[in-house]
């Protein structure tokens, strides 16, 4: 038994194919639907992107439990930074090169970046993953989806450049609303923390996935609610829905995780205060 996991692969109730697929088609979905409805309705819209977001961070949770079952032990803090740094270059190239297609752009040149990882790993450093690659692709995917779904969520639109004309800034881009501004390094850590914690919080010889992947959905609600105030700084009350929402899903997050904590444990007792010097002696 190793730090990281079991040494082997984890048990999985849900299939990971119907998870990629949940990270993928709910992540750009959320994504697009905020980039149209909030010039449709209003930028009250703008909290599709979170929850575009919130589908990445569970996918890349548990793409993150299937490789560190394997025994990475210290690397599953690593794996999810990685996982938004690749995100972080696949982004701004995406969406600064992809126009309407910049998430789909973002994604296809996360999972490149992950490809190349994954096989360095396996083929230079000698870690000897059966399933390295394709996690490595998954995680990459996984941060590169969150990224653009938070940003989405903070400005209400993916465009990376400022809209200018006759000289005046029209609407502002991801690159000065997010990149410059530093709101990026929010992302960064808000993002990471999600999915690479829920694995890391529960790696042990009990571990479930279902526990696991609420745990992430927790996270997750903490980073959405993080982008709502962003929001709210940018757009004014725009970013209170979000705030509204992503607390309701922190709620259901942390009360679904605390009941999969007490089913799984064999035993929940309140530890009291702690003893005084007095006592001790």
């Amino acid at each position: 038994m190793s730090a990281g996991g079991g040494g082997g692969g984890a048990h999985e109730a849900i299939p990971q194919n119907n998870i990629i697929a949940f990270g993928v088609i709910g992540g750009l979905v959320g994504i697009y639907a905020a980039y149209f409805l909030v010039d449709m309705v209003g930028p009250y819209m703008s909290f599709l992107g979170a929850l575009g977001a919130i589908c990445g961070i569970i996918w890349g949770a548990a793409a993150v439990r299937r490789v560190a079952n394997y025994g990475l032990g210290t690397g599953v803090p690593s794996i999810g930074m990685l996982a938004l740094g690749i995100g972080v270059i696949a982004t701004t190239f995406g969406l600064a090169v992809g126009g309407i297609a910049g998430p789909v752009v973002a994604l296809v040149f996360a999972s490149l970046i992950g490809l190349v990882v994954g096989v360095l790993a396996n083929k230079v450093l000698n870690m000897g993953i059966p399933i390295m690659v394709q996690s490595m692709i998954e995680i990459a995917g996984a941060g590169a989806i969150t990224i653009v779904g938070l940003s989405t969520s903070m400005m209400g639109t993916f465009v990376f450049f400022d809209e200018i004309a006759n000289g005046m800034i029209i609407s502002q881009g991801v690159a000065s609303g997010v990149m410059t501004t530093g709101y990026i390094a929010v992302i960064f850590i808000a993002g990471g923390l999600a999915i690479l914690h829920p694995f890391n919080a529960n790696l042990g010889p009990d571990e479930k996935q279902d526990r696991t992947l609420m745990l992430a959905l927790e996270k997750g609600a903490i980073a959405m609610i993080i982008a709502g105030i962003v929001a709210s700084i940018n757009e004014g009350a725009s970013g209170s829905l979000t705030i509204l929402i992503g607390l309701a899903l922190w709620y259901i997050g942390f009360s679904g995780f605390y009941d999969r904590v007490k089913r799984d444990a064999y035993d929940v007792v309140g530890t009291g205060m702690l003893p005084s010097k007095e006592e001790l002696e």
